[in-house]
């Protein structure tokens, strides 16, 4: 049997038939690459709360939920008022910066009535040492005076009325000193005040050894 002969036209045919073939082969890799690629976009666009549909679903994803902020809730915060410079706020480093006297002023000027700050200077202007209790004067005295700054214009006006609230006993010792300043005048009045009291403890263990020597002696008569 003789071998067969293939035509032009056969082979031709059959050309068209192998890319063909390949052609389909194609189309399905492309569109299952399409078909993973909007899978996965829809996946991260649900992820991150985007309110659309989903391809090839038309499915509609649920929203995140965010609530409105009305000009009615923003008034029950009860924000501060500005106008100009008002209500500006002193930034971290502003504050560190400033010193405890500075600071101490702004924050009595901002949220002290008025009426409270005379009646802490009328204690102050009262304010005297009681007893021996030196200590107790001078903290309740320094406090008094960073809250009622406007009571002191000069350094000298402080110490005037820290030395008058002092005991007649060392008063007059104080004042001889001169002091410059209201540490200078503290520091001197607490060396004096020991002295005193170191004074006042001899004295009082000398009477009662005095007193028990003469209780002693009339005893042994």
């Amino acid at each position: 049997m003789s071998p067969r002969r293939t035509t032009r036209s056969t082979a031709d045919q059959e050309t068209v038939n192998a890319t063909t073939v390949t052609n389909a082969q194609l189309q399905t890799m492309i569109d299952q690459g399409v078909t993973a690629a909007l899978a996965t976009h829809d996946a991260l666009r649900s992820t991150n709360g985007d309110d659309s549909y989903n391809s090839g679903t038309c499915v509609r994803r649920t929203e995140q939920a965010t609530r409105e902020c009305t000009y009615t809730d923003c008034l029950k915060c009860q924000p501060l008022p500005f106008k100009g410079t008002e209500g500006v706020t002193v930034g971290h480093e502003a504050a560190y910066g400033m010193s405890w006297k500075t600071l101490m002023k702004m924050m009595t000027e901002k949220y002290c009535p008025r009426n409270e700050i005379r009646k802490l200077e009328m204690k102050l202007w009262e304010l005297k040492v009681k007893g021996t209790d030196l200590a107790s004067y001078t903290q309740c005295f320094e406090e008094l005076a960073l809250l009622c700054g406007r009571m002191f214009s000069e350094e000298s006006d402080k110490i005037e009325k820290y030395v008058g609230g002092l005991p007649d006993m060392i008063h007059g010792s104080v004042v001889a000193s001169k002091p410059k300043t209201i540490q200078e005048a503290i520091e001197i009045a607490t060396e004096l005040m020991d002295k005193k009291i170191l004074t006042f403890a001899e004295r009082e263990t000398a009477s009662k050894r005095k007193f028990e020597n003469t209780s002693r002696n009339t005893q042994n008569k």
